[in-house]
């Protein structure tokens, strides 16, 4: 009987313990494409990026002139991320840019508030995102454009958001966005606040190899196709390469990389055939 209740003790701990197991990889990168993914690095891991954004495929600017996109650069995009803690994570990157204010200092924090549980009372991630865009154009001498900068506020851009999501399976994760970005500076007839909600998936089709989709939606009428704005979308292959490597490569019709840019400015069509090939290549050091 006593070896019958140790044993039984034992096995409520055993559940218990199962119950606080917590979800890892929901997502193999801490990007979906466009979109943040609900993972942030683990601790001590310094994460070297470089993504890249072409021009159109097809279209009036794509096709053999342009070898489909190759010999155009939309957006390109070289940073540094580092895991202070399991669930927070910040960052830094210098990017091109392809809206009206380019050569962009980016700024990263990114906290990830509620991790998924295997079997226990969380059965989803809750993250945070922060991103502040610095512009380092060369100030203009004309007013009236939008950098001429009349304040040195009028430099900086900001997005934030929260994203919700689950690995409901090994072969399938779900999650969702909702943000809220602030631009110091747009011309007359824009709005400075944009909100947008979004949603991204995975498809695990190998132990290595992954499906990702990838959308967003700008909340504004402004933001209409009549007035030439379209939803970002892409769909992509993430591959985890071993040794610390994750690529990427994708078609999206965002011009523009960080989430202050293809949110407000993404003005390519997918059924005009302005969507681009890109990549990510993810490398990531222990410190």
């Amino acid at each position: 009987m006593k070896t019958f209740i140790i044993s039984c003790i034992c096995g409520i701990i055993s559940i218990g313990a199962w119950g606080q197991e917590k979800v890892h990889q929901t997502f193999k990168d801490t990007r979906v494409i466009n979109s943040h993914s609900l993972e942030t690095l683990r601790k001590g891991i310094l994460d070297f990026r470089v993504s890249h954004r072409f021009g159109d495929v097809a279209g009036n600017a794509g096709g053999w002139p342009t070898f489909y996109g190759l010999e155009n650069a939309s957006d390109i995009l070289i940073g540094f991320e580092y895991g202070i803690t399991e669930q927070f994570m910040v960052g830094v990157s210098r990017s091109k840019g392809s809206g009206p204010l380019r050569s962009n200092v980016n700024g990263l924090l990114k906290y990830r508030l509620i991790q998924q549980e295997i079997n226990g009372r969380n059965p989803f991630s809750v993250t945070f995102v922060s991103v502040a865009s610095a512009s380092t154009m060369q100030k203009s001498g004309s007013e009236g454009v939008l950098n001429f900068f009349a304040k040195t506020a009028h430099r900086f851009s900001y997005n934030l958001q929260m994203i919700i999501g689950s690995k409901i399976s090994e072969k399938i994760a779900l999650q969702v966005m909702g943000a809220w970005t602030y631009r110091n500076i747009v011309p007359s007839t824009d709005k400075n606040d944009l909100a947008s909600v979004g949603f991204s998936a995975k498809f695990q089709l190998s132990k290595v190899f992954g499906l990702i989709v990838d959308t967003n939606f700008p909340i504004s009428e402004l933001r209409s196709s009549e007035n030439g704005y379209y939803p970002p979308i892409g769909i992509g292959f993430e591959w985890e390469t071993g040794g610390g490597h994750v690529f990427q490569i994708n078609l999206t019709n965002a011009t523009g990389i960080m989430e202050t840019d293809y949110l407000p400015y993404t003005q390519s069509n997918w059924g005009d055939g302005e969507y681009r090939l890109g990549f990510t290549i993810s490398r990531h050091f222990r410190i």
